[in-house]
């Protein structure tokens, strides 16, 4: 048995991943904790004293560089040194990959959120979501909050669940880690607030790079899985954003799918931001939506992981009869 399970890296890869996303999945339904919140606090104290808004762009674009390096370096030159020291590797792969996990039970949330708009208590809606935006929700209405909802959830799955796990079937746990900090650090320097349009720069762009491939495959997934007709005609409406760095694709396919119309006007710290509207002849979202949603995200999910363990149980089977 033993010599069995040494030859198959990728099923031990497979499997840990499996727990460790069980293991999130009922510590998240308890306890909301966020493993990272020190790091969030450590890099909002960090923009405090190196950003300087009244410096030219290029000084800010440097020093949101210098920023990164100075906090990326050390950590994953640490975490990578003291790998040596740790006598059982899988732990230590487990707590690295749990870490870099990011909740995955928000539909929890999201069902709290659409019962809150269904029996008008928008106050609540808002006070639930409020923890898990950057944007301004207090003049939203239910259609707003609904839609604001569909698509917090769509991206907090895709970049803290999705492309964390692929990172780290790819290139380990220490490399998905090291990805969720940059992305920790590119929420905390979100170029869409004014003080960090330029300091946030580089770690916008180094995040969408590593996000690009594993959420169109997510975004493609989604779109064969759930629409029985026109996929020629929605891939017609979405390709032009498909190799954009950013999350229209996404988003776009998101809207397709559930039928809505996301996207549009958001106000960041008071200041109306004008983004892409997709979908834009279909109706506003409303809050039966969100459970929706939650479905068509989880599916996803599922059938990705249900793939990913055929592909490896046949490559499995493929190299023991070399």
């Amino acid at each position: 048995m033993p010599e069995f399970i040494a030859l198959m890296p990728l099923s031990r890869d497979l499997i840990l991943l499996i727990v460790v996303l069980v293991i999130n999945g009922v510590i998240s339904c308890f306890s909301q904790y966020q493993p990272l919140r020190f790091f969030q606090f450590y890099c909002s104290q960090l923009a405090d004293k190196v950003n300087r808004v009244n410096n030219s762009i290029q000084q800010q674009t440097l020093a949101g560089c210098l920023a990164l390096f100075i906090t990326m370096a050390p950590i994953v030159i640490i975490l990578w040194l003291f790998a040596d020291f740790v006598a059982v590797d899988i732990l230590w792969q487990g707590l690295l990959l749990y870490l870099a996990l990011g909740t995955i039970s928000l539909g929890k949330i999201t069902k709290s959120i659409a019962q809150a708009l269904v029996a008008n208590k928008t106050y609540i809606a808002k006070k639930l979501l409020r923890p898990w935006l950057l944007r301004d929700i207090q003049l939203l209405s239910t259609l707003g909050l609904s839609k604001a909802t569909i698509e917090m959830q769509l991206l907090r799955i895709t970049q803290q669940v999705y492309v964390v796990c692929f990172i780290y079937l790819c290139a380990g746990a220490l490399a998905a880690l090291s990805y969720r900090l940059l992305l920790e650090i590119h929420y905390c320097w979100n170029t869409k607030l004014t003080q960090f349009h330029y300091f946030g720069l580089f770690s916008q762009r180094l995040v969408k790079i590593l996000q690009w491939l594993p959420s169109r495959l997510m975004a493609l997934l989604m779109l064969i899985a759930n629409l029985e007709s026109n996929r020629v005609l929605f891939w017609r409406l979405t390709r032009m954003y498909f190799f954009k760095l950013n999350d229209d694709f996404v988003i776009a396919t998101h809207a397709l799918v559930l039928g809505v119309r996301l996207g549009g006007v958001a106000m960041y710290n008071e200041q109306k931001l004008r983004k892409i509207a997709f979908n834009d002849l279909a109706k506003q979202p409303e809050p039966r939506d969100i459970i929706i949603a939650t479905a068509k995200i989880n599916f996803c999910l599922y059938a990705s992981l249900v793939l990913l363990i055929v592909v490896t149980f046949c490559y499995e089977i493929f190299s023991l009869m070399l």
